[in-house]
């Protein structure tokens, strides 16, 4: 059985974006092993060095590196992802490069009808960054709009369009990750990118 690494990126344990990957958790569980990552206690970004490293960055890390997969399930604010998410992936980018090559599913849930389109372009751009290197599931953006509203008690989504929409989606993913791993040279070269990158100058 597959098993994936899930980060909502987001610091409020109330979030829809959980909500979104607990969903999957328990709606996929005969398809995939779905760990849910928390990445709300990483400290802001800062420059350290080889021996200084955070470790709860290491264990995450470690965690991703492991992994099959990542699912992101990112929420949107000021048409960006939230920062919380963007110091984590700044972390993951920094000495411990996980996702070089990483098969990754964005998702995202937002409380206003347009759902998390820009966050999730924008998250794109920066795991497709040098530094990062992941290999991003093409032509699969989804999005939950009206998220307050779009779960009942128990935690399932309440529009079936959009349940089958992700049906899909993860279906598909599980395609990507088996032929992500046969890319043998782009694997190769993802990884050999992300061990090159200077920081000293940065």
């Amino acid at each position: 059985m597959l098993h994936y690494v899930g980060i909502a990126g987001t610091n409020i344990q109330r979030s829809t974006n959980l909500k979104l990957l607990q969903y999957m958790k328990k709606h996929y569980s005969e398809e995939a092993v779905i760990e849910i990552v928390d990445i709300s206690n990483l400290p802001v970004f800062y420059k350290a060095s080889q021996d200084h490293i955070p470790e709860a960055v290491n264990v995450i890390s470690e965690k991703i590196r492991k992994a099959d997969g990542v699912i992101i399930a990112t929420p949107e604010y000021d048409h960006a992802i939230p920062a919380v998410l963007s110091s984590a992936l700044a972390w993951f980018s920094y000495r411990t490069h996980p996702f070089a090559g990483k098969p990754v599913m964005i998702v995202g849930a937002s409380y206003g009808s347009l759902g998390t389109s820009r966050a999730q372009a924008q998250l794109r751009q920066i795991l497709d960054s040098p530094e990062l290197k992941a290999s991003i599931m093409p032509s699969s953006e989804f999005l939950v709009g009206h998220s307050l509203e779009a779960f009942d008690d128990s935690g399932n989504l309440k529009n079936l369009r959009l349940g089958v929409q992700l049906n899909g989606l993860f279906s598909d993913f599980s395609v990507f990750v088996k032929l992500t791993k046969q890319m043998i040279h782009s694997q190769k070269q993802a990884k050999e990118q992300t061990k090159n990158v200077n920081w000293q100058g940065n």
